[in-house]
């Protein structure tokens, strides 16, 4: 129920005392003894991912595949760890992403399927089977009640609705559209059917600064629905746009932004709703890979410089703690907040807040850093 405390994750009452969520931290550095494979397996042990798994469970670990052309997205090597370990304890693994809505090489099963595949998510690299969450055409959905501020029932991909357990893999960056993406987006947009995300994204359509358009034609090109003309000034069909953001994110002079004001936030707080309703009755585990830190979604098919060097790996069984805990840990080496250098528009702080009211998990945690030995 909306605004009730997960008993797994937040504050953990123990002898009358309530303890701050666990987030468990690795560091980059590595060894010939301990290389960062090994210390991932040592992270999913001490958050204890065995926990969750029960035998013959089919275990969804969702992911982002990276659009072809991304290179920032998470190692396939990094998820065969992760297959491998639930395998250990006798559940059954698949990869899952549900569709994207925009037009691209993720919009539908097959090209999905083959995108995943040219990213080096074979059956044979990560030892499981790659399953679209939301079918072929990103119409298999489970609707899922949570009564919400903003969002009833959510429509969330059925291969992440009917799984018995969730593991969330997600990289860690930036985003145009919310500031930053991780473990809430990567559940919450990134489970939801292609309805469900044109249900998340219905409030933030861009508008044209037309004093600061140059005609260079850039979001025109970019544009998956087609919805842009330039002819002095770029002009937007909102028939025809979904709110999906390449335009924002493609130019450069500042010319394309959604209505912050009130669509970002709405949009942030969407995603919160969502993450909900599909950890909603699951056992959930959540790691994170602060590698090739970007400042923009991987469903790019280019990579942008990393706005901060690499950081590690951090896991928690609550999200809402995982997500601030990265954000700090981004903050801490970056002595600045880099997000919010590169979208200034955007305050990523109204999706940490909304989840941890409605009961998603807490912003305060304690980060237990793991010894580099097995």
């Amino acid at each position: 129920m909306l605004g009730e405390v997960r008993e797994d994750i937040g504050y953990e009452e123990k002898g009358g005392i309530y303890m701050l969520s666990k987030v468990y931290f690795t560091d980059m550095s590595t060894s010939p003894e301990m290389g960062l494979l090994k210390k991932l397996e040592l992270l999913l042990k001490k958050v204890g991912l065995e926990k969750v798994i029960e035998p013959d469970h089919l275990v969804a670990v969702k992911l982002h595949f990276g659009e072809y052309g991304n290179l920032s997205h998470i190692r396939p090597q990094y998820a065969r760890v992760v297959v491998d370990y639930i395998k250990r304890f006798k559940g059954k693994p698949f990869l899952t992403d549900a569709n994207t809505l925009y037009k691209g090489h993720r919009s539908n099963a097959v090209d999905h399927i083959l995108n995943a595949y040219l990213n080096g998510f074979t059956p044979e690299v990560v030892g499981a089977p790659v399953i679209i969450a939301d079918g072929l055409r990103g119409s298999d959905e489970v609707e899922i009640k949570i009564d919400g501020e903003y969002v009833k029932e959510a429509k969330v991909g059925a291969a992440v609705a009917l799984a018995d357990t969730l593991v969330v893999l997600t990289h860690f960056k930036g985003h145009e559209q919310t500031g930053f993406g991780g473990a809430l987006k990567n559940v919450g947009m990134g489970a939801a059917s292609r309805i469900g995300k044109l249900e998340q994204h219905s409030d933030s359509k861009p508008y044209v600064r037309e004093e600061n358009c140059v005609a260079c034609r850039m979001c025109e090109k970019h544009c998956p629905e087609n919805a842009i003309i330039v002819e002095k000034v770029a002009k937007i069909d909102y028939e025809k746009c979904v709110g999906c953001g390449e335009c924002i994110a493609m130019c450069i002079y500042g010319a394309m932004s959604p209505k912050w004001s009130s669509s970002a936030e709405i949009l942030s707080k969407k995603i919160a709703e969502y993450a909900l309703a599909a950890v909603k009755g699951k056992k959930a585990i959540f790691i994170s890979f602060l590698t090739q830190i970007s400042p923009d979604c991987d469903c790019w098919h280019i990579n942008k410089p990393p706005v901060v060097s690499d950081i590690g790996f951090a896991a928690s069984s609550d999200p809402v703690a995982l997500d601030q805990a990265c954000i700090d840990l981004v903050l801490q080496k970056a002595g600045k907040d880099p997000f919010l250098e590169v979208h200034p528009s955007v305050n990523w702080k109204i999706q940490l807040e909304h989840a941890e009211r409605i009961g998603l998990g807490s912003r305060a945690y304690d980060l237990v850093k793991v010894a580099c030995d097995l």
